[in-house]
């Protein structure tokens, strides 16, 4: 059950040949899930936008559904750490994407909202990022919920990554 071998790069001597992945690597989890981020972002590079970042859209989308939130709190939402989520959202900010301004209880905290051009810029990469989606889950799908399976993984993922030890 692996891939077949692949070609590769000519070498001396004729046409390389690349390995497929050896088996234990192919049953290990984090291998897929690392593939298909992979595959993941080459999509979206080419298909949706090669300059807003997956986490940039995210970072925007959450700012639509929850405006005036500040940063901190939107962080999580979108799984990012604090100090990644920063750094993000001055960059949002120079783009002009969203605006970001102090809270008038804690200076520390930056409230954040859309600007109209990230309004428009989030619905054009919105639409792109829906086909995109449909194109990788395709019709195969059938009644399951891969996005929620994949949620799913993900938070459990995120709880063993937490523990101290593994059983």
């Amino acid at each position: 059950m692996g891939e077949p071998v692949r070609a590769g790069r000519r070498g001396r001597g004729g046409p390389a040949v690349t390995p497929a992945p050896p088996p234990d690597l192919l049953a290990a989890p984090g291998y897929g899930a690392r593939r298909m981020y992979q595959a993941y972002l080459a999509a979206w590079n080419r298909h949706v936008d090669p300059v807003l970042t997956g986490p940039q859209f995210a970072v925007l989308s959450a700012v639509r559904a929850y405006p005036g939130s500040d940063q901190s709190s939107l962080a999580g939402a979108v799984a990012l750490d604090t100090s990644t989520m920063a750094d993000l959202c001055r960059r949002l900010e120079q783009r002009g994407l969203i605006r970001r301004v102090e809270s008038p209880r804690d200076a520390r905290r930056k409230l954040l909202s859309l600007t109209e051009e990230g309004s428009a810029v989030l619905t054009q990469v919105n639409r792109r990022a829906r086909r995109l989606d449909k194109a990788l889950l395709g019709a195969d799908s059938g009644d399951v919920d891969v996005a929620g399976l994949l949620n799913t993984l993900g938070a459990r993922w995120e709880a063993v990554a937490a523990l101290d030890e593994l059983d």
